[in-house]
């Protein structure tokens, strides 16, 4: 089994940052693609970003040169930075790992494993 706790979520204003984090414990090894996904009230869950256990990365288009998705394997943890927030990024953040998918997964079905959630909004 793997554990997965998102951290950094909050209240910012348009325009701020937030840098969330994910840090993985219980059977790491069997980490490969990881992701962020988020949902907002009344929406389905939805892709943010993505990467391979090689690093390669994918993004929605709705957060392409806003949001960075990124990793240190070294410390089991996927960060997901994220500049120029808008009120429509407001939603609960998940991230996602996979023990059997070691390329980019943007289904949902493809990741085994989920966090708790964390609260992003975004204040006009």
């Amino acid at each position: 089994q793997v554990q997965l706790v998102e951290s950094g979520g909050g209240l910012v204003q348009a325009g701020g940052s937030l840098r969330l984090s994910c840090t993985a414990s219980g059977s790491i090894f069997r980490i490969n693609a990881m992701g962020w996904y988020r949902q907002a009230p009344g929406k389905q869950r939805e892709l943010v970003a993505a990467i391979s256990s090689g690093g390669s990365t994918n993004y929605a288009d709705s957060v392409k040169g806003r949001f960075t998705i990124s990793k240190d394997n070294a410390k089991n943890t996927v960060y997901l930075q994220m500049n120029t927030l808008k009120p429509e990024d407001t939603a609960v953040y998940y991230c996602a790992t996979s023990d059997r998918v070691r390329a980019i997964a943007v289904q949902s079905n493809a990741y085994d494993y989920w966090g708790q959630g964390t609260q992003v909004t975004v204040s006009s």
